[in-house]
């Protein structure tokens, strides 16, 4: 299987001429959806689904699924796959899993929003939460930045799921030096052996 990170927090997974993009916002860069087969959106943020995007991106490939909690699939309108959570599906071949619930809280309540993981065939995508599943976990998208998250808290999540490998997203919020301090407090965590961040654009391939 084979991950791209795009902007902020959306990732391709590619496999056998499948192609699953997960959180396609609106900091994630042009032509993401470029030969998408499905798409997986955790919740409504703009940084997590630009609407225009997807919804041109559907009407030039009808083929395209989407998949998202009810409330947003609801309004993104005909053609969107509700998931609740707990629920195992197929999504451009691969299985998924839908974890979670709930977006992190950042302060009184807010934004009290519904936010589903996804555990694709091992990969996790928590969007904006950090839910840990019970499922097993070797490869963690970990998010690194944002009102709703601190370091001592990613690290702590990171801990809780003990993948085999992580890699940050949720990093628009970042200056170079924030990624860098990011970077080297989760180096430090298994001696540098499991934590990468993968350059915008760029790709690794998972056993």
């Amino acid at each position: 299987m084979r991950l791209t990170k795009y902007g902020h927090a959306c990732v391709r997974l590619e496999e056998g001429g499948r192609v699953l993009v997960i959180d396609p916002g609106n900091l994630s860069g042009p032509g993401v959806l470029t030969g998408a087969t499905a798409v997986l959106i955790t919740h409504e943020h703009e940084d997590h689904v630009d609407v225009e995007q997807l919804t041109a991106a559907r009407k030039n490939n009808p083929a395209l699924t989407v998949h998202t909690h009810p409330a947003l699939a609801s309004e993104l309108g005909d053609g969107v796959s509700a998931v609740e959570v707990g629920d195992t599906f197929t999504a451009a071949g691969f299985t998924v899993r839908a974890v979670g619930g709930a977006h992190a809280e950042i302060v009184d309540g807010l934004p009290g929003c519904p936010n589903i993981g996804f555990v694709v065939e091992g990969v996790y995508h928590p969007g904006d939460s950090l839910f840990v599943p019970d499922e097993p976990v070797h490869t963690l998208l970990l998010p690194s930045s944002g009102p709703w998250i601190k370091h001592g808290e990613a690290i702590t999540f990171f801990r809780a799921i003990g993948p085999a490998r992580a890699f940050p997203i949720h990093d628009a919020h970042h200056s170079e030096v924030g990624r860098e301090n990011f970077d080297a407090w989760l180096s430090d965590e298994e001696g540098g052996k499991v934590y990468a961040r993968i350059p915008v654009g760029a790709s690794v391939d998972l056993p």
